[in-house]
């Protein structure tokens, strides 16, 4: 007779009687579908062996109760990520237990108290969830972040001694579900060291703690406490189990790997309402100064984050009835309108921003939005209207200020129809203040860039303008930023990459009007005077004689601080045989 040591994890399906009499062949499917795909595959990958299976029941030996528990815990997990999607009805639910013990081999079978006491345990268990003995919380301790909640002694059945009982709190039963907040909700999680060095323990927490304080200063998001988020650490719990415990739309979760000094780090972004993949990214990088690396991959993660939330955001309030929508989903439907640059689009997007407006009169980023529309409207669609429109801006973007001063979007909107309105020097001060009070606005950089440019400033115009496309690759007003990029090449000079900016623009955006003027003249600068002209040809097809017109506006409607830059423009339309009456175009 051979006896050793072993945890011992006992498990059977809940109500399985019943599910079987409501829907046997469904029933029978799906659980041999959860034994083949998830517990029988959860226990080989935890080198656990099955003892013996009796019908809805399993009966599991492990050498180390830190792989019993981790088995358990990636089971329930699974589960409740495949009952997502089933009426509760018919939804199979395993309840666990585990115990640390002799047992005693027989022919493979095992038997003793050890044995009799995990069986006690699982009937202890809620649905979804999992009760251990003191002894494996004991043996636990130190080894895997689980949170154990004590239920003190308890009298099992045939058991002649109190057993001090333990339950897991990641169990279907075992935590509440919150509400969702008002505005967009994110929980990051502590990113996972995959490289089994400890010392990168820090490494890993450190970039989860920063992207949380990043993320913690944007108002248009609800950020989960660190102290929340690190529960999780080191359990294996589903997304959509964060979701709803935490109350949070959006879950972010990552992993550090090193080998030698190279570093792997992963992020992905999740709605956690669906296990939808939004985002995902991958950075490898040396390790020569790892603080560095640990600040640049915060950078660059945190950026790619509140882009991806808001495009979740729009498309989520795309799909909702116009009349069932509050003030925060008829901003994002307005959002979602706006973003898809037509004219008829923006009229759309105005009226959205303008019911969020009513339903939430303090409503200040769609009052900043509000006036986007006005000054997209004047550059992209109906330059005519520009005087009534920068009168509207002005207002809208006043207003989004006064209700709130750091709303960083309204500022960046400020400046913009500032230099609309030729006070280059009030426009600047506004961009460089949206861009302090959120560095990682797209708008506050773009804004920035185009006071730059219009404010005679075109070489240190780029970088902002570079810096905003990067921030927000797929942004409405990327069509904007890629004209004043073009233009700011073509009066630094750098003809060529002025010409490769707006002939990319004209491509990709053929509707839009002004990178045909800056192509024309960058082209006549580089001697390619046929191209020039069959750029003019195209542009009098498409916008007809009014084209024209905009080549020789009136000096009182340019917004250019410097003749010089007006006057470098006509140059170029000279040199391609296509000069004006001697003004050009904004």
């Amino acid at each position: 007779m051979e006896r050793r040591l072993a945890a011992i994890l006992a498990a059977d399906v809940v109500g399985y009687s019943l599910l079987i009499g409501a829907d046997e062949e469904g029933t029978l499917s799906r659980f041999k579908a959860t034994r083949v795909d998830l517990f029988d595959r959860k226990i080989a990958e935890h080198r656990g062996r099955i003892v013996h299976t009796s019908g809805d029941g399993l009966l599991v030996e492990f050498s180390s109760v830190v792989d019993a528990l981790r088995c358990a815990t990636e089971v329930q997990a699974g589960m409740s990520e495949r009952n997502a999607e089933v009426p509760s009805d018919l939804q199979i639910q395993w309840r666990i237990g585990i115990n640390v013990g002799d047992v005693v081999v027989e022919d493979g079978d095992i038997f003793g108290d050890g044995v009799n006491i995990a069986a006690r345990l699982e009937a202890l268990a809620p649905p979804g969830g999992i009760c251990v003995s003191a002894r494996v919380q004991e043996d636990a301790a130190g080894k895997i972040d689980l949170a154990f909640e004590d239920l003190g002694d308890q009298q099992l059945h045939n058991i002649s001694r109190p057993i001090r009982v333990y339950r897991i709190g990641n169990g279907a039963a075992a935590r509440q579900s919150l509400p969702l907040p008002d505005k967009p909700s994110i929980a990051v999680l502590a990113f996972t060291n995959m490289s089994g060095d400890p010392e990168q323990e820090f490494f890993a927490d450190g970039i989860s703690e920063d992207i949380i304080t990043v993320l913690s200063k944007s108002r248009l998001l609800f950020v989960i406490a660190r102290n929340s988020t690190f529960t999780y650490k080191g359990r294996a719990v589903g997304v959509k189990d964060v979701g709803r415990e935490l109350g949070v739309r959006y879950v972010l979760e990552g992993s550090v790997r090193k080998a030698g000094n190279r570093v792997r780090v992963t992020a992905q972004l999740i709605d956690a309402t669906t296990g939808g993949h939004l985002w995902a990214e991958r950075f490898d990088r040396d390790l020569a100064d790892i603080f560095s690396v640990q600040d640049e991959i915060t950078a660059r993660v945190s950026a790619a984050i509140l882009p991806a939330v808001e495009r979740s955001e729009r498309e989520r309030a795309a799909r909702k009835p116009p009349h069932s929508l509050d003030a925060w989903e008829s901003y994002h439907r307005g959002m979602w309108h706006f973003a898809n640059v037509e004219a008829a689009e923006n009229e759309k997007a105005r009226s959205f921003f303008g019911r969020a407006i009513e339903l939430d009169p303090r409503f200040a980023p769609a009052e900043a939005a509000l006036a986007l529309t006005y000054l997209n409207e004047i550059t992209l669609f109906r330059p005519r209207s520009r005087e009534v429109n920068i009168s509207h801006a002005l207002d809208h973007a006043g207003r989004a200020i006064k209700i709130d001063a750091t709303e960083a979007t309204a500022h960046a909107a400020m400046g913009r129809a500032l230099w609309m309105s030729g006070r280059h020097a009030e426009s600047l001060a506004e961009a460089d203040l949206a861009v302090s009070l959120d560095p990682n606005s797209a708008a506050a950089h773009g804004a920035r860039g185009g006071a730059r440019l219009w404010g005679g400033r075109p070489r240190e115009a780029i970088e902002p303008l570079e810096t905003a496309m990067r921030l927000s690759p797929f942004d409405a007003l990327v069509p904007l930023w890629l004209h004043f990029t073009a233009r700011a090449h073509y009066w630094a000079e750098d003809y060529v990459s002025s010409v490769a900016v707006a002939r990319q623009l004209r491509h990709s955006f053929p509707h839009f009007r002004q990178p045909y003027n800056t192509l024309i003249a960058a082209l006549g600068q580089t001697g390619q005077v046929d191209e020039a002209h069959e750029v003019m040809a195209e542009g009098l097809e498409r916008f007809g004689e009014g084209f024209r017109h905009h080549m020789s506006l009136p000096l009182a409607e340019l917004r250019e601080l410097r003749p010089e830059d007006r006057n470098h423009l006509i140059d170029g339309f000279r040199k391609a045989g296509l000069a004006a009456s001697g003004e050009a175009s904004r």
